[in-house]
Parts: C-alpha cells; sequence; structure tokens
C-alpha cells in the first residue's frame, strides 16, 4: 500500500499548491484598496462607515458632510472640503487617527488616499 500512500500525498501538495496559487493571486488585488475601515459623523449625527476604499480616486462623503473622521485604513488619507477633492482647507489624517473639524469651519465632504 505505500504507492497508493504516495499518490494521496502527492494529490495532497499539488491540491495545496493550488490552493496557495490562488491565495496569492487573490491578495495581489489588496494593493488597490486602503484595507480597513474610513467611519465618519454627519453633521446629522449619523455614522457612516466605508470598508476598503480605493486607493485611487476622490471618495465623497455624505452630502451633508462630515464633522469627525476616523482613519482606520492601512494608509493616510487627506480630507476636503469640497466634493471633488480639490481646494484649499485640506486636512492630512494619518493611519489609526481620528480629526474633528472646528466649530467655525466647513465639513469634509470628500478624501483621497496617499499612496
Amino acid at each position: 500500500m505505500p504507492v497508493i500512500d504516495n499518490r494521496r500525498r502527492r494529490l495532497r501538495i499539488a491540491a495545496g499548491t493550488a490552493l496557495l496559487t490562488l491565495t496569492v493571486a487573490g491578495c495581489s488585488g489588496l494593493g488597490r484598496t486602503a484595507v480597513g475601515p474610513v467611519t465618519y459623523t454627519t453633521e446629522r449625527e449619523a455614522v457612516v462607515m466605508v470598508n476598503s476604499p480605493s486607493v485611487r480616486g476622490c471618495h465623497r462623503l455624505d452630502p451633508s458632510g462630515a464633522k469627525e473622521v476616523e482613519n482606520g485604513t492601512l494608509i493616510d488619507i487627506i480630507l476636503y472640503r469640497t466634493r471633488d477633492c480639490t481646494g484649499p482647507g485640506t486636512t492630512y489624517l494619518a493611519t489609526t487617527l481620528t480629526d474633528q473639524k472646528a466649530p467655525s469651519s466647513l465639513p469634509w465632504r470628500s478624501f483621497s488616499t496617499v499612496h
């Protein structure tokens, strides 16, 4: 029965190799998202979570804007007072930090990632 044991072992190794290859191929897309959540509180006190946003482009926040933003992702973000990630008054928010807007300032309306 050693021949059958060798075949089973080879089959297990082949299956494990195939599974590992699929796992690595699936994880190659992780570089395209900011792994983790961006959580913010709107001016209307609603809490919104954006999980693993893309690292590309501009991400709009709630139309009413955000008064507090928590960056739970693995990369830094930039907060903007406009809906299109342009203009002055930006705020740099490093990973795992939270920021609140000043009472007299406009709410944040979009963010982009730093990559």
